[in-house]
Parts: structure tokens; sequence; C-alpha cells
């Protein structure tokens, strides 16, 4: 069992996602440290769109500035959009960016997804881009993704991006040290890379691929479908 006791703590991820509006308001990028991150969030949202023609309600869960949900919104207007997230100024940001362009409904929630009340049975459609590697031990994990489960409609679709570990230490190793390393570095050189691997391992709990398709099958999902995966990220769906 992993120890999880020197892992930031809730509000100590808040305090860091204040602060950091800026880096997560860029449609045009996405998230810069993720790779392939424009590409897995066009693919995320055609596949929303594919599997609910007639989609009326999204909840984005760490929402961050909305840029899923902005995506989402230049292909299918209005929606009843519900947006998530610790930050504050992150909701703000989100909201005035999303409410430029849409006509539906747009609520914010700010809060914890394993705490807020969400009513069940409501949503066409769940996001959650780069939010689930802050859960820590199995029961955390299954929590939410039962959580999630509860929450769409029959038929309803979850799509994750996120950061994701390999099952072998060897293979681990190769494609987070060496091969997100490199890529890293050819961002922004070997302080940058060091900085943001500082900050993953003292943030971040990331599962494996395999660890997580389990368990959306476990808490009752039907189908999951993966999207696409390089190195350590990768774009992944289930259907209730």
């Amino acid at each position: 069992m992993n120890n999880f006791s020197g892992k930031s703590t809730v509000q100590e991820i808040k305090a860091r996602f204040d602060q950091d509006v800026e880096r997560f308001s860029n449609l045009e990028t996405g998230q810069a440290t993720t790779i392939d991150a424009t590409f897995s969030m066009e693919l995320i949202v055609d596949s929303i769109i594919a599997h609910s023609p007639n989609l009326k309600t999204v909840l984005d869960i760490g929402c961050g500035a909305g840029n899923y949900t902005l995506k989402l919104l230049s292909k299918k207007t209005p929606l009843d959009c519900t947006l998530l997230d610790l930050s504050r100024p992150m909701l703000d940001r989100a909201y005035a960016r999303v409410t430029a362009i849409n006509t539906g409904n747009t609520t914010l929630v700010q809060g914890d997804v394993r705490t807020v009340a969400l009513e069940e049975n409501h949503y066409c459609t769940i996001i959650a881009a780069a939010v689930l590697h802050h859960l820590r031990d199995d029961k955390d994990w299954e929590k939410v993704f039962t959580k999630l489960y509860q929450l769409l409609k029959p038929g309803g679709s979850l799509w994750i991006s996120d950061l994701v570990v390999q099952e072998t230490t060897a293979i681990q190793q190769l494609v987070y040290n060496e091969r997100f390393g490199n890529y890293l570095v050819n961002m922004g050189g070997e302080n940058y890379r060091d900085n943001v691997l500082d900050y993953i391992e003292k943030e971040d709990s990331p599962r494996s691929l395999n660890f997580q398709l389990d368990l959306l099958k476990k808490v009752g999902f039907r189908h999951v479908e993966v999207l696409h995966k390089n190195l350590c990220f990768a774009a992944y769906g289930a259907i209730k």
C-alpha cells in the first residue's frame, strides 16, 4: 500500500491553482506539459458528440479555466454546463469564458468532487481532464468512479484525459523518467523538467490505465473506450 502522507493536501493543491489561472487559459495549446493535449481534447469532444448527438447537460470536474467545455461548446451549443473546481479564480475565469459563448445555463460549484452534492442521473456526459491523478488510495478511486457513474443518466458517458503510470518498474522508468523527461527538457530545459517532476511527485498519485479501465467496469459501466495513449498520458472513456 502506498503511503500518501507526504502528498499535497487539498488546500495546498487549491492554493497552487489559485495562482496559476493564466497557464490553464490557453485553448490553442491546452496544458503544455501534457503530451498531445490539444489532440486529446479534440478527440474527447468529438467522442462526446458522436456518442450523444442530443447532448444537453455537461459536468466538467476539475474544469480549470474551462478549456474542455469551451471546445465542446465550439461544436455544440447551447448546453447546460456545470463547472466544478477547487479554485475560485479558476471558476471565475471559466464562467466568463463559457458564458460569453453559451446561452444555456452555466452553474459553478466550488469544491472537491469527493464531497460536493450533485444531482444523480442528471448528466449526459462528464469530463474529467487532468484531475483524477489527485485521488489517493484505492477507496478514493472507487468512491469517485462510483459517484461519477451515479451522476450520469442511463446511456451517459464519462471521458477522462490524464496522467497515467505503467504497471512494471522498468517500463515506468523508460516511459516517465526517460521519454517524458526528454519531452520536458525539449520544452524548457533541465531545470524545467526537474520542477515539473518535483511537483508531480509532491502533488499527484496517478494510477495505470489498466487499473482505471478495470475499475470503471467494476463500478458498473457497460463499455470502456481507449481513445489515445502517448507515453504517460491517455484519453479514455466509459458508457453507463
